[in-house]
């Protein structure tokens, strides 16, 4: 496979509410199954932040006093309808925030379990096959109201070169159950 220098590849999905969001990511630049490319994603950093419309863009998200609640996101090979488990064949890589403000008062949650959280690394990198990427997010209603959560992403990553039938294989094999 040939080699190629790195670059960043970088989404974000906002939530300014509960419902389920997602964002499309085009890889059509870097990925061609029947012309043989294939992204190689070496690291994925994620960040869980205000903005871009929030009280303060950028700050840790805020949650009322007394509160306690979850954020999940997740990169996928797939559109989805809703988040969806690790075991779908179209999951890359995801996180889940659940936290809670024991304070009275309206502040970033002090009390926080990550689950999965990133950076990504693989050893191999993860081959991409498809040209496009869905990056989606959830989060329930205890955050702080008018807050806009974002979930950002940043992919390092390298385009090579496969056979045409072993990146068609690839392709279809990172469609979902």
């Amino acid at each position: 496979m040939a080699k190629s220098d790195s670059f960043f590849i970088r989404a974000d999905v906002e939530l300014p509410a509960t419902t389920y969001a997602t964002t499309s990511i085009d890889l059509g630049s870097y990925v061609d199954a029947l012309g043989k490319s294939v992204l190689r994603i070496h690291n994925l950093s994620a960040m869980v932040q205000q903005g871009p419309a929030g009280n303060a863009p950028g700050m840790a998200p805020t949650m009322d006093g007394d509160k306690g609640g979850s954020l999940s996101w997740q990169l996928t090979t797939q559109d989805q309808t809703s988040l969806v488990l690790a075991s779908n064949r179209a999951v890359i890589s995801s996180g889940a925030i659940w936290a809670r403000n024991g304070d009275s008062a309206v502040n970033p949650p002090a009390d926080a379990y990550e689950g999965d959280m990133l950076p990504q690394e693989w050893t191999n990198g993860y081959l991409v096959a498809v040209e496009s990427l869905q990056l989606a997010a959830q989060r329930t209603d205890d955050w702080t109201a008018g807050d806009k959560i974002t979930v950002s992403i940043v992919l390092e990553a390298t385009v090579e070169t496969m056979t045409q039938a072993s990146a068609m294989a690839l392709a279809l094999s990172q469609q979902g159950n």
